[in-house]
Order: structure tokens, then sequence, then C-alpha cells
């Protein structure tokens, strides 16, 4: 216990040091890509019933009103239509999405037939792009989608473009890094502040980027980093750029997100010019794609994820919050088999949630935790509480509760059922206690007072893998910081996975109290959950914290 303080001021600095700066964390994001890709006139139609699923945005084709044309075909020679460009624009622009606003608009690198040397092809391509942008600027969205996967032709393949024979690979990298350098000139014309979410980028070589000296000249994709190169070029201050990893849709442990973020970040800077390398570092994001499909295909798939011990959703989950820990902002989740919305595309076709039964309650719970936590705590009625006198509405204990860890814990004052714990190396000599005066509903809660760096606690059974929702409520007078913390113990008491300790987030006000709220879940090997009702800060008697309605509930 003698850590909690250190680490509580740590955090209090950290928070006061963002504050200052004007730091804000980035919200983590999940963005759809499927075969129900919405097109600007299907989100102008039905923005609201996708606003109330968990994504915040969408992969959108880039086609006219009845799904054609078809403009994502960025790389190749046919012309767009003015009044096609228009159309959609307007579509767009007329979209208010209160929730799905990171949407992209999809273009391909495809067909891919015309030649890095063929002038008049590329002032082609570098307008279809500079349209694209235009759209996305004058629609009201982020920006685009790439997908430089080699459909048809090889775009960025040495060996198969038609002067291969004439010029050589280094030759050939030149141009793709002017090619480059021209679209993102034309983009940021239009368009300053794009985010430009790729797929892929330099994540599509992996662990090649790590050898001494890569060879490219064979790879299909060997003049794809050139072109970013260009990109970098010629990019402003304010374009993002997204590496969305699409070779982690096999990916099944917390290691392999965390090894390709790491790779991502610095080893694949090699594949870009020293002079560029600075804003590869501040520009690029990170992201990870979610292949849904292997958690529904049979065990015989080549694009299959074994779940091992739990059920496909939990498996899903797990690598959902690998991939959001280790990306900057945006995961996507890619499906074939079913939709979350309707498109012609995916007529007759059965929604996620019927092939993976829980889907979208997980989704919701993993990427907004709080709100889905105030979500089952207001609505948890009867739910039975774990906690002993989580109301206060006993009186004082006298006696440490039954199976507590006690060495250095204390009873003397605390209100029944709960323990007290103070820094002596904090040179806290506060006291707990119960006020019966007072309540947020009825009169009894728990206090803190004069207390430096300490905690109320209460220990409570429960199981691993099981996820619990934790409410707890707080008032204060003066001086001093509150937070509630929940940790872990093995059966016999010993501390345990203290990397998984939890902090309830701020949720909520009713008058002078404030609720913090979560959802846990229990890591293997703990059977008992800890509660710590913290106070950091306190100087003096006037300084009181309150505590009441305290709430630990299964969720699952």
């Amino acid at each position: 216990m003698a850590r909690t303080r250190t680490l509580i001021a740590t955090l209090c600095l950290i928070c006061m040091a963002s504050a200052l700066c004007g730091a804000e964390p980035i919200e983590k994001k999940l963005i759809a890509v499927g075969f129900d890709m919405p097109n600007a006139e299907r989100l102008r139609a039905n923005y609201e019933e996708m606003d109330k699923l968990p994504f915040r945005g969408a992969s959108m084709r880039f086609t006219g009103r009845g799904n054609t044309p078809f403009l994502d075909f960025a790389h190749g020679t046919d012309a767009w239509k003015p009044e096609d460009i228009a159309q959609i624009t307007e579509d767009l622009a007329a979209a208010h999405p209160q929730r799905v606003t990171d949407c992209f608009l999809d273009i391909k690198a495809t067909p891919g037939d015309v030649d890095w040397f063929d002038d008049a092809g590329w002032a082609v391509i570098v307008e279809h792009w500079r349209a694209a942008a235009r759209v996305a600027k004058q629609g009201g969205i982020p920006g685009l989608l790439f997908d430089p996967e080699s459909y048809r032709n090889a775009q960025f393949g040495y060996a198969e473009q038609p002067q291969a024979a004439d010029h050589t690979f280094e030759e050939y990298c030149q141009k793709a890094r002017q090619r480059g350098g021209e679209v993102m000139a034309a983009v940021t014309e239009e368009y300053p502040d794009i985010t430009i979410f790729s797929l892929f980028m330099l994540s599509i070589f992996g662990p090649q980027v790590e050898q001494p000296a890569p060879s490219l000249g064979g790879n299909r994709y060997g003049l794809y980093p050139a072109f970013i190169d260009g990109w970098l070029d010629t990019a402003g201050d304010g374009v993002t750029f997204v590496d969305g990893c699409e070779s982690a849709y096999r990916f099944n442990s917390n290691v392999e997100h965390l090894a390709a973020a790491n790779l991502i970040r610095n080893t694949c800077q090699r594949l870009i010019s020293p002079e560029n390398r600075y804003r590869y570092r501040a520009q690029v994001q990170v992201s990870f794609g979610i292949y849904l499909d292997a958690y529904v295909n049979p065990p015989d798939s080549n694009w299959y994820i074994d779940p091992g011990d739990q059920t496909p959703v939990r498996r899903l989950e797990a690598n959902l919050v690998s991939a959001l820990n280790a990306a900057d902002e945006y995961v996507w989740l890619y499906g074939e088999q079913a939709r979350w919305w309707e498109s012609p595309a995916t007529a007759g076709a059965k929604r996620w949630p019927e092939l993976l039964p829980g889907v979208e309650e997980m989704l919701w719970s993993v990427i907004e935790p709080t709100k889905y936590a105030a979500r089952l705590v207001d609505d948890a009625g009867a739910a039975a509480n774990l906690l002993t006198n989580g109301d206060f509405a006993a009186g004082r204990s006298g006696a440490a509760p039954e199976g507590e860890q006690v060495a250095d814990w204390q009873t003397e004052g605390t209100p029944a059922g709960w323990s007290f714990w103070q820094s002596a190396a904090a040179g806290s000599e506060g006291s707990p206690g119960w006020d019966a005066g007072v309540g947020r509903d009825a009169p009894g809660t728990a206090t803190m007072t004069a207390v430096r760096s300490g905690c109320l606690i209460q220990t409570v059974g429960v199981a691993p893998g099981k996820r619990y929702a934790i409410a707890a409520w707080h008032r204060l007078q003066g001086e001093g910081v509150a937070s509630a913390r929940a940790r872990w113990q093995t059966a016999d008491g010993t501390w345990h996975a203290e990397h998984e300790d939890r902090f309830l987030t701020p949720n909520g006000a009713d008058g002078d109290w404030q609720r913090m709220i979560g959802v846990v879940r229990v890591p293997e090997g703990a059977e008992k959950l800890v509660l710590l009702l913290q106070m950091d800060g306190q100087q003096t008697e006037e300084d009181v914290a309150w505590w009441d309605d305290m709430l630990v509930f299964e969720v699952e």
C-alpha cells in the first residue's frame, strides 16, 4: 500500500501537466470497413440509424446515386464527370451524423495500369486524387481511405511495369517518389488538414524491414515506399497519415499488436529518406485491421482465429483491446459474411450480432467503457451488491471484515465492513469515520478527514474472467484529491496482476456529489477484487471527503 500515494501523486502531476499544456488524450475510434460500406446517398438517408452503432466512422464507396458510377478506381485514366462529383458532394454535405463523423472516401490504386513514366496518365491520376480530396473537404469528412492492394495490376511492383526493361529499379523509385509528391501537392491544395487512411503503408513489409539491406526490387509493393516518400515531400504539417496494418487480420495476442506498432513507428523509417523521417514520426499513426470473418470461419479455414477456451466474441474482445491499446487513434473492423447496416452489396445477409451473438454489446463496452458502465449501473435495479454496507447505512465497525489482509489495515472508526490504511511514510495522520448526518439519498456516509495519503478498503470474492460494474459517489470539502481503484488478490490474499489495476472514471454529478464508475474484467489467477476509496492531499481537519452508495455487481 505504500506505493499508493506515489502513484496517485504521479497521476495528479500528469493530469496537471496535460491541463497546462492544453493536451487532450486522443479518443480511440472504431471504423467499419466491409462489403456493406455506404455511399454518400445511403449515408444521407441512414445516418440516424448508423449513429446507433458503436462505430465512429465508416469507409464509404466513392459512387453516385444508385451505386453508380464507380469512381474509386483512382489509378486509371477514366474521366470523372463533374456532375457525379457534385452529386456525391451534395449528399455528403447534407448528412449530419452525430456519432458516425469519421467517414473516409474509398479510393484504390486500381486498375494500376498507368506506367510511372507516363506523364499524361499520371496527370489524370493526380486529378482523381484532387477531386476526391475536394469531395471530402466540401462534404465535411476527415479524408480518404486508400487501398493500395494490387487487385488487377501491380501498381507498385517494379517487375510488372511496362518499361521495366528500360529503367532500373532506382529510376522507377525516383519516378514513384515524384508521383507521390504530385498527388499529395494536389490533395493538400484542396484539403490542407486531410487524413489519408491507408489500409496499409510500410507495415506491408513486416519483419523484412529489419534486414540489413531490404531488397524491394522483386516485391509486389517495392515502389510503395518511394511513393510514400513523395507524400511526405509535399505534405504540410496538417496532414495525418494512418498505417492501417491490414496484416493484423490474423493477430491473436497482445504481443503481436505491440510488436507491429513498434515496427511501424520505428523500424519502418528505414524505408523513408532521412530528410522525411521527422515528418514520418510526427504524422504517421498506427492503426490495425480486425477481420471479423476469422471469428466465424471453420477451423480449417486459412482465415481462422482460434478462440482457445474462450467464446469467439471474448477472443475478439481481447484482440480488440490489444489493438486499441497499441493504436494511436483508429482500429477498423472488416467483414464480408454479414452486415452492420443495410446495403445493396449485402442484401439478404445476416447482421453481425446474429453471427457473433453479443458482439455489439461487447463493442460498446470496449470503446465507451464509462458510458457503458453508467448504463449498466443505471439499469441495475435489484442487482446484487457484492459489497457489505455499500450504502453506509450501518454504523461504525468494530472488527476487521472476515478474510481481509489486515497487517497494516485498521478498522477502528471505519464504517461496518470497511478497513482503512494510510501512509506513515507520507506523514499521513488522518482518520476514517462515519457521518450519520450526511448522505446522498439517505443519512449515513463514510468519511476521511485530514488524510494526506490513504484509503478505505473492502474486498469481495470474484471469478476470473468475469466482468463487474463498479460505482462510487463522493463529495469533497477543502483540500484533497479523491479517486477509486480496483486491485486484485489471489485466493490467499496475495496481491496479483498489479499492471491490471483499474481506476474508475468520473461520470455524472448530483449536486456536490460526483460519481466514479467503471467495468472491470477479473484477470486470470485473481479471486478477490479489492476496492480502494483513495484520498490524497488533505492537510487539516477542515478537509473532509464523504463516500456513499458504493456498488459492485457482476454483469455477466
